[in-house]
């Protein structure tokens, strides 16, 4: 195990709540839409968000990085890392990134008392993955509508299948449905008739 690894595990075991798994949490946070707050409690919440990567981004050795904070499209908090050679922050499929991500958010919803996407990127690989995920999106629904069949997409992240399920939520000629368990939980995008 490495020490970047061992220093997750160490502060995950200090945050996590009593009753929640990982999972868990990354699900709640996949389906729940931000919350109204005040500028006030925005600037608390990215103020401690912020604090809190910083803190961890110091056992990765990556150097000086700038975090730019803005508000996502479904009113989230986004924090952007960039900085040079910060791969070692998105790792193999970005699931350092996903154990990032959950970190920093289960330290904000700690010491902020609620919860509140906050999602952390690494120079633009969410969005770039977004993109991605909501053509793969359009496709899959053309696929359906077309063929009148329903079309299985690959297992999926609860973030990966909240942009699926939110690029087709509005277009009526398809449903879109979680099915599966665990790792092997996926979308379905179903005809409608």
């Amino acid at each position: 195990m490495t020490e970047e690894n061992e220093v997750i595990d160490e502060i995950d075991e200090e945050v996590e709540p009593e009753g929640e798994t990982e999972e868990g949490v990354q699900e709640d946070q996949a389906d729940d839409g931000a919350m109204e707050v005040s500028d006030e409690q925005l600037d608390e919440i990215a103020d401690t968000a912020i604090a809190a990567l910083k803190d961890v981004l110091k056992y990765f050795n990556v150097g000086e990085v700038t975090i730019d904070e803005y508000e996502g499209d479904e009113g989230e908090l986004i924090l952007d890392i960039t900085g040079d050679d910060l791969a070692v922050l998105i790792g193999r499929h970005g699931r350092t990134l996903d154990a990032l991500q959950f970190l920093i958010s289960a330290i904000t919803v700690r010491k902020i008392g609620y919860r509140f996407p906050v999602i952390i990127d690494v120079e633009s690989y969410k969005n770039r993955q977004r993109q991605k995920l909501e053509a793969l999106a359009r496709s899959s629904a053309n696929k359906a509508a077309s063929q009148g069949r329903s079309v299985k997409l690959r297992p999926m992240t609860p973030y990966e299948r909240r942009i699926i399920h939110v690029a087709l939520r509005d277009d009526r000629r398809v449903d879109t449905a979680s099915e599966g368990e665990g790792s092997a939980r996926h979308v379905v995008v179903v005809p409608v008739k």
